[in-house]
Order: structure tokens, then C-alpha cells, then sequence
């Protein structure tokens, strides 16, 4: 098994700078995004260190010592543990510059990653927030992550809200993400992967402008996972933009074992006025200056 994955970053219709992050690492079939929030800016540097420290964290442990500086946790695979610390470490990266500079005090970001395992079929995933991950199988789509949000917690203490109840609540509200305080708890799971499975990663500027069915019908019908990425952003900002919009998306295929290769990015035609080509040297993370500034969107592909 091996993953292919694609990626593009879209700073929307209606704001004057992009807060979201990625990073695809190769040698760890690694995928992460990011979205950032916080004052002037300041959302851009946490999505950047997020990204950026579980990276670094990736490439310079070793097998024996990836939960450092914190436990192994017994309870679930060396993976899971590896991606939990990885994590740990953003949060605790992100609130160490936060309380360094006053521009960038009380800034965050939430988070979701994906770890592929070839050699276990797995696929493990890390989230903090409201940045989603999905699962398209077999013609279904099913949402992975359940979002840190102050509607989802009234919903699970009290899931007799009427509609009406529900509606009174605050949108866009989150209650948890990474730099909001030292300790972050973390949602991890596994997923057996099957082949032909994809796995969508992204921010709520494309959840929550397009529904499910919108990003199945998307992925069912382009095989092409650059193109997909595409026509996911185009539709977002066709539904509005309201927010940075970023969709990464992995799909998991026969092949040499851990098989993962970086390209260029191709335009994105309905925003080619406000478009900056990525260009990814083969080997090496892609992280972005994670905010590409005045609209442009960015992108990588691998595959």
C-alpha cells in the first residue's frame, strides 16, 4: 500500500489574509493542516509552529525515544503515541511564543493529522478543534473527527436540544485548540485503510461551506486528487468563501510500501488571478510560509 495525496490552501473571498497551514512529510507519510486564530497575524504563526514542530518532531526522534518529553502511553500503538507527542510538543511550542511576544498573546490553532502506516494498513489520526478529517469508502462518506465545538459539547451533555435550542447556540465557537492552555487533550484513533479509501483533511472554511454529500460527489467523480482539491476549493468560494479554505486530500492505492513523491501544483483556474504555485523539492516537508499573504492560494501534490 502506499498513500498519494494532494493539497491546495485558498485565503477565500472574504478575508484579506490566509491563517491555514499544511505540511506533508514524505518520509513519514505524515499529513497535516491547520487552521489558525488569534489577533493580527498572529493565527498565521500558530498554524506555521504547529505544523512546523510536528514536523521537526517527525524527522529528528528516534525510534526509542519518540514520546520524549513525555510518557508512552501503553494504552494505544506506537503511532498513535508518536503522532499524540508530536501534537503535545505544538501546543506546548505555541504557547511558549504566545507568552514571549504581545502581538501574539492568546493566539491558537486547531489541528488535524493523518499518519500512514503501509506496513499496518492503518491510518491514525489526531485532531484538536474543529479542523475535520474525513473517510470515503465504497461510495460513503464518513466523518472521522467530531469537532471541539461549544455546540457538539451542549449536545453531548444535553442531547434533547431541540432545534430551536440548538440554533440559539454560537456558531464557530470552539473549546479546544492548541495554545489555549499547557495541557491539550487530544482525540487519536486508527482506522483500518482499504485500498481506494481517501481521506480528507481540512479547515471549516470547506466544511462549513459545503455539506458531505457536496465532497463525496467531488471525490467520486475526479480521480485525479489535485483536480479534486480543485473543484473542492472552487466550490467553497462558490458557496461564499466566508473563511480560508484549505482540503488536502489522501487516497490509499497498491504500491511499493510507504511510496510518496512530491510534485509542483497545478493552477487553480477560478482563482488564477490570485494564485502562487508551490513548487515542493522531492523529499522535503511541505510548509508553506504558512499564510500566503494577499490571497494566494497555495498547494502540493504527492503521488
Amino acid at each position: 500500500m502506499r498513500a498519494l495525496a494532494a493539497v491546495i490552501s485558498d485565503v477565500g473571498l472574504q478575508r484579506d489574509h490566509n491563517e491555514d497551514s499544511f505540511a506533508i512529510l514524505k518520509e513519514h507519510t505524515l499529513f497535516i493542516v491547520a487552521d489558525g486564530m488569534g489577533g493580527h497575524r498572529a493565527g498565521d504563526v500558530a498554524s506555521r509552529l504547529a505544523t512546523e514542530a510536528m514536523v521537526d518532531f517527525f524527522r529528528s526522534t528516534a525510534t526509542d525515544d519518540f514520546t520524549w518529553p513525555f510518557a508512552f502511553d501503553a494504552r494505544i500503538s506506537e503511532e498513535e503515541n508518536r503522532l499524540l507527542t508530536g501534537i503535545r510538543l505544538a501546543n506546548r511550542q505555541i504557547i511558549e511564543r504566545s507568552s514571549r511576544s504581545r502581538e501574539l498573546h492568546g493566539m491558537g490553532t486547531t489541528v488535524v493529522s493523518c499518519l500512514f502506516s503501509s506496513k499496518k494498513k492503518k491510518m491514525f489520526i489526531g485532531h484538536v478543534g474543529d479542523s475535520r478529517a474525513y473517510r470515503v469508502r465504497r461510495g460513503q462518506i464518513q466523518q472521522m473527527t467530531r469537532d471541539h465545538s461549544l455546540v457538539n459539547d451542549y449536545l453531548l451533555a444535553m442531547p434533547e436540544l431541540t432545534e430551536e435550542q440548538k440554533s440559539e447556540l454560537p456558531k464557530n465557537v470552539i473549546t479546544r485548540a492548541l495554545g489555549m492552555q499547557e495541557q491539550v487533550a487530544v482525540d487519536i484513533q486508527s482506522d483500518d485503510a482499504e485500498l481506494g479509501d481517501c481521506y480528507i483533511l481540512c479547515s471549516d472554511g470547506l466544511s462549513g461551506m459545503i455539506d458531505d454529500s457536496e465532497m463525496l460527489d467531488v471525490i467520486a467523480a475526479t480521480p485525479d486528487l489535485e483536480t479534486a482539491c480543485r473543484k473542492l476549493v472552487v466550490m467553497a468560494n462558490e458557496h461564499g468563501g466566508e473563511d480560508n479554505i484549505t482540503a488536502l486530500v489522501v487516497r490509499i492505492e497498491g504500491g511499493p510500501e510507504g511510496e510518496v513523491s512530491l510534485s509542483d501544483t497545478l493552477p487553480t483556474p477560478a482563482v488564477a488571478a490570485r494564485q502562487r504555485e508551490a513548487s515542493i523539492p522531492d523529499g522535503q516537508a511541505d510548509t508553506p510560509p504558512a499564510a500566503p499573504v494577499g490571497g494566494s492560494p497555495s498547494g502540493a501534490k504527492t503521488g
